[in-house]
């Protein structure tokens, strides 16, 4: 049968088939492989054992998702207080992984100043994200919400205390997940999402609740890179006059030249991440090294390698084994 992973808690993998839910173990094959299996993955199982792994259709590393259709980014007006940077990081991450996108502002209730609607529906309206504003508190804006969640499954992302889990009991309330308010010391949520899972709202939607994270680092792309992040720089980039500008300080580069057409929130997230790719370039350049992977495919199917150091103690065996046999049939 083939089903889809739900959920995933120690060593025990909830598949989905046909509105039914299994418990099952992973064969020891795939352990051997070490191939990586998430929330999200669509796999082969027979009884309570998966046997195969489908191929991804789109997977975000952390949190660890697979096969999602778009991501919901979801950021608090208030409390905490609404962070364009942060914002800008999850955008990025969601346009590096090729993954549509969806911004959702929630607490509305505790206020929506004109000028801050105004700011929001300028920077990423413009930039063509599809925007809707919640309170999961008032239930306000769910109906314009799940719309955009329909047909579709959308994996949940933010900073802890937005709202989340609260906005997923707003949609469905026999969902009940745990939620807690934001510390008035730190002006800040804590984690009540333990793990990744899929939660259906209907026939029709499906939610991956992920945990809150604000880890977000673009330390794994050339600085070079960090422009394709931001589509607002694409009708300029290209008329640069050096190839590898960085739109930083450059002579001739014209996405300097026109940076009153970029929201300074924006490009000030730009410089961030450049200058967290400088670190992975600085990082490669004396470190870099070339990992072998743990399997490979072999007649349409998916095999186990032997890794270098097995290998060549093995051609050695071999080797050993030859000389002997010289060895023998000179005596």
């Amino acid at each position: 049968m083939e089903g889809q992973i739900y959920k995933i808690h120690s060593d025990f993998y909830y598949v989905q088939n046909g509105g039914k839910n299994f418990e099952c173990k992973i064969r020891e094959v795939l352990k051997k492989q070490r191939q990586r299996i998430v929330v999200g993955d669509f796999v082969e199982f027979d009884g309570k054992i998966i046997t195969k792994i489908l191929p991804k259709i789109s997977f975000i590393p952390r949190p660890a998702v697979a096969n999602v259709d778009q991501i919901v980014v979801v950021s608090a007006l208030k409390a905490p207080e609404l962070d364009f940077h942060q914002l800008n990081r999850y955008v990025s991450l969601a346009k590096y992984y090729k993954i549509p996108v969806v911004l959702c502002f929630n607490k509305e209730d505790l206020g929506l100043e004109q000028e801050a609607q105004d700011k929001i529906l300028s920077i990423y309206g413009n930039l063509g994200y599809k925007i809707v504003f919640t309170s999961a508190v008032e239930k306000r804006g769910l109906k314009e919400f799940k719309e955009l969640l329909k047909g579709k499954v959308s994996a949940l992302c933010g900073n802890s205390g937005v709202g989340k889990s609260s906005l997923i009991n707003a949609l469905n309330p026999n969902v009940n997940l745990r939620t807690k308010q934001v510390s008035e010391k730190l002006s800040r949520g804590t984690h009540t999402t333990r793990h990744c899972e899929i939660i259906r709202l209907d026939d029709n939607c499906a939610i991956v609740d992920t945990p809150g994270f604000s880890n977000v680092r673009f330390d794994f792309l050339l600085p070079a890179d960090v422009d394709l992040l931001f589509d607002e720089m694409s009708p300029y980039r290209a008329f640069c006059k050096f190839k590898d500008c960085l739109h930083i300080n450059e002579t001739g580069c014209n996405v300097l030249n026109n940076i009153e057409n970029i929201a300074p929130s924006r490009y000030e997230s730009y410089i961030e991440f450049v200058s967290e790719a400088m670190e992975y370039k600085e990082k490669i350049k004396y470190n870099g090294k070339k990992e072998e992977t743990s399997h490979k495919l072999k007649d349409n199917k998916i095999q186990a390698k032997i890794n270098g150091k097995k290998r060549e103690a093995s051609r050695n065996t071999q080797k050993q084994k030859i000389y002997k046999e010289i060895e023998d049939a000179d005596e």
